[in-house]
């Protein structure tokens, strides 16, 4: 069954007050893991520390493009002293995705950033948000970019709101990359025309569809992103993870 990880983004802000007091309070609630969205101004050794103390697994890490670039070699390195699996690129510029060459050249990238990672014993994958879901020759970029993308260098990293927004089937998604998907971003989304970021199981998506599926497949790890919330970020992280903790039961 799959593990219950935090995406540290959602506590964004209170990571900047303080870090390693807001990765207590998210081992606290019962998180097994979390990924990170960079280390802030904390020092790898000082953050490998932490998580150890606080019996938290250092699932992954969101790296921007430009430093899957520029700054490889770093990336690698920090990595592997903090004892992540995953890195993971989660956002591509509008200006690097205009059209089908864009994602092709984009696919280039990934297999040789995947292939040299793969090298030093880690995973990459790709997070989509729903701008991926346009149509290229009949095909959306997304499928076109894991169709052009090596399936043993490039995960993907499914985020089941947005592929809903897009307004496709988190569930038929994960049944379609189900051979290269081990993390998933598990969200909700408020039950209206706003379709606003929501606590897991406060929302309309069929929240319970969803874990059925994934656990039919190779998912490793739930992994709780809450965008924007309209509540102490701290609460809304705790109900989802009380949901799905329960849930899962």
């Amino acid at each position: 069954m799959p593990k219950l990880g935090l995406q540290l983004y959602t506590l964004r802000d209170l990571l900047k007050e303080d870090f390693i007091g807001t990765l207590r309070k998210v081992s606290k609630i019962g998180y097994e893991g979390v990924e990170f969205a960079g280390y802030g101004d904390m020092s790898i050794r000082e953050l490998r520390r932490a998580v150890d103390d606080l019996g938290l697994t250092p699932v992954s890490n969101h790296v921007p493009l430009a430093h899957l670039e520029t700054k490889l070699d770093i990336v690698i390195e920090e990595a592997k002293e903090l004892g992540i699996s995953y890195i993971v690129c989660p956002f591509i510029a509008e200006d690097r995705r205009k059209d089908a060459n864009d994602y092709r050249k984009l696919a280039a990238l990934f297999n040789q950033v995947g292939e040299k990672l793969a090298q030093e014993g880690l995973k990459f994958a790709y997070h989509n948000h729903a701008f991926e879901f346009v149509k290229f020759n009949e095909q959306y970029a997304l499928d076109a970019l894991y169709q052009w993308t090596d399936l043993q260098f490039v995960q993907a990293e499914l985020d089941v709101y947005w592929i809903e927004y897009a307004g496709e089937s988190a569930v038929e998604y994960i049944k379609k990359y189900a051979n290269r998907t081990e993390l998933l971003h598990v969200k909700d989304m408020t039950n209206d025309d706003e379709r606003f970021f929501a606590e897991v199981g406060s929302g309309c998506l069929n929240i319970p569809g969803i874990l059925e599926t994934a656990q039919a497949s190779n998912i490793l790890w739930y992994l709780v992103e809450q965008d924007v919330s309209r509540r102490n970020p701290l609460e809304s992280v705790e109900m989802s993870y009380r949901y799905l903790s329960g849930i899962e039961k």
